[in-house]
């Protein structure tokens, strides 16, 4: 059992800038890849950003690219997700989310394809 606490949600205004932060416990965090998705009301859950391992190998959004950065501290059980160019339209719930079963980094995109989840921060961002 992985349990992940996101934090760092917060309101911001356009162009503006956040570090979201999600620690894990419960098992070794460097068997696990990362994910971070959102999600608005009546919509489905959006992958954001991937990371592997190692933290050698990422993946982002179309959406995001350029602007957010995902990254991981194997040492403090920590992955963040830096935030910068914020827009309104990446208003959302953030998620964390990890997956033990090694496969294809491209299954990272699919929020199936992750055995645990934490309970999402808020991040709003006005115009």
């Amino acid at each position: 059992q992985v349990q992940l606490i996101e934090s760092g949600g917060a309101l911001v205004q356009a162009g503006g800038s956040l570090r979201l932060s999600c620690a894990a416990s419960g098992r070794t965090f460097s068997n696990y890849a990362m994910g971070w998705f959102r999600q608005v009301p009546g919509k489905e859950r959006e992958f954001v950003a991937a990371i592997s391992r190692s933290g050698g190998d990422t993946s982002y959004a179309d959406s995001v690219k350029g602007r957010f950065t995902i990254s991981r501290d194997n040492a403090k059980n920590t992955v963040y997700l830096q935030m910068n160019s914020l827009k309104p339209e990446d208003t959302a719930v953030y998620y964390c989310s990890a997956r033990r079963t090694i496969g294809a980094f491209v299954l990272l995109i699919a929020p199936q394809n992750y055995d645990y989840w934490g309970q999402g921060t808020q991040v709003t961002v006005s115009s």
